[in-house]
């Protein structure tokens, strides 16, 4: 039998040292590869920090650090919403550091998102969904809540710009109003202003999650007044009564297409919703009693997924937004940053819960 911490060191350290391999990517800037600055790579380094805050090693706060220090050392890059996603983890660095070329870094950024010639607005005043080499004109995705969003709003408490708070605030409550299926309590992927439509109206897995995850930190990292609280988190908890009718009856885990059985069980998108989920129940947003049972069956599967190295499998690849439900299903599995820091979030959700003395129902350990 396996413990948690056991398996979490593998994750963590697989994690470091993920390359692209020769696999042929579609994208300018890997996104396999940990040295690169992407999205992938800074949903990881957020997985990374979680792991060093649970654990103290300093052995990953030398690797964060020295990532981010390699990284600026190689000078300026494309800014846009994914390539913001790295930028999380350095607000919870600064902290950690006082490096002042840390926060030199956090001003920059942050002042690119909020002036009129940086980061592109859609209709609404929504964050347009930016990448490396392809504006996406008029087009918002779920995504931008985990990968510009949260960012923002930690810069505005480091910065003491109160404005930067209010126009993450802002931004998660417009990405509800257009992607959020009201009928299902989940969210649509993306929406276009230009089509007026949330293009092929698919419930993805991954999009999904990270509402799940960002709202659980971002209620215990960024003030928000309790009106707002409840109105987000009243959107959280219709999410998870959703999750819990769609999870897979045999393994509790989820489809990449929520609502599609026939598409394959995807484990970042499990993995996060396992997190969110759990971090929901330990403080109390959630009832233990009607979700336990759902947390029982997910995490005694989750083993299942992860090598003996520790690489996460089962990994859908970098998704953009598609027009039905087969272009998801046809998206390839990697080995994928993102993979190893969901995992790690819902090892240490499943750690904390059971670590609850106060708590009497308790997780089943991996094995």
């Amino acid at each position: 039998m396996k413990d948690y911490e056991a398996v979490l060191k593998q994750v963590a350290g697989r994690m470091m040292h993920m390359k692209q391999d020769g696999i042929q990517e579609k994208y300018p800037v890997s996104l396999l590869d940990m040295e690169a600055w992407e999205w992938p790579q800074g949903v990881g380094l957020y997985g990374l920090y979680k792991y060093y805050k649970n654990t103290g090693d300093p052995g990953t706060l030398e690797f964060l650090t020295g990532w981010y220090d390699r990284r600026m050392e190689e000078g300026p890059r494309e800014h846009n919403i994914n390539t913001t996603a790295p930028m999380l983890t350095l607000t919870f660095l600064y902290e950690i550091t006082g490096r002042p070329s840390y926060l030199d870094e956090i001003k920059k950024w942050a002042r690119w998102m909020m002036e009129d010639k940086g980061l592109i607005r859609t209709g609404d005043g929504l964050f347009q969904h930016m990448i490396t080499g392809d504006p996406n004109e008029d087009e918002i995705l779920i995504d931008t809540l985990f990968m510009a969003v949260y960012f923002l709003a930690r810069a505005g408490i480091l910065l003491h710009r109160q404005d930067y708070v209010e126009e993450a605030h802002f931004q998660i409550l417009q990405h509800i109003k257009y992607l959020l299926n009201k009928q299902e309590g989940l969210f649509f992927h993306g929406f276009n202003f230009k089509r007026n439509d949330n293009y092929g109206e698919v419930l993805w897995g991954r999009g999904n999650c990270w509402y799940t995850i960002v709202l659980m930190d971002y209620l215990e990292t960024v003030p928000v007044g309790e009106g707002l609280k409840r109105y987000f988190l009243s959107v959280y908890q219709n999410q998870a009564q959703a999750l819990k009718r769609y999870a897979d009856p045999e393994t509790g885990l989820w489809h990449t297409v929520l609502n599609n059985p026939e598409t394959y069980l995807e484990l970042s998108a499990s993995a996060g919703f396992l997190a969110g989920i759990m971090h929901g129940v330990r403080n109390g947003y959630l009832s233990c009693e009607a979700y336990g049972p759902v947390i029982e069956k997910a995490l005694s599967h989750l083993e299942d997924y992860i090598a003996g190295d520790g690489t996460v499998l089962q990994v859908s690849y970098g998704t953009p937004v598609g027009l039905d439900e087969a272009f998801y299903k046809n998206i390839p599995c990697y080995p994928m940053t993102y993979g190893q820091a969901m995992m790690i979030l819902a090892l240490q959700e499943a750690m904390a819960f059971e670590g609850d003395a106060g708590r009497t129902h308790q997780m089943p350990a991996i094995h």
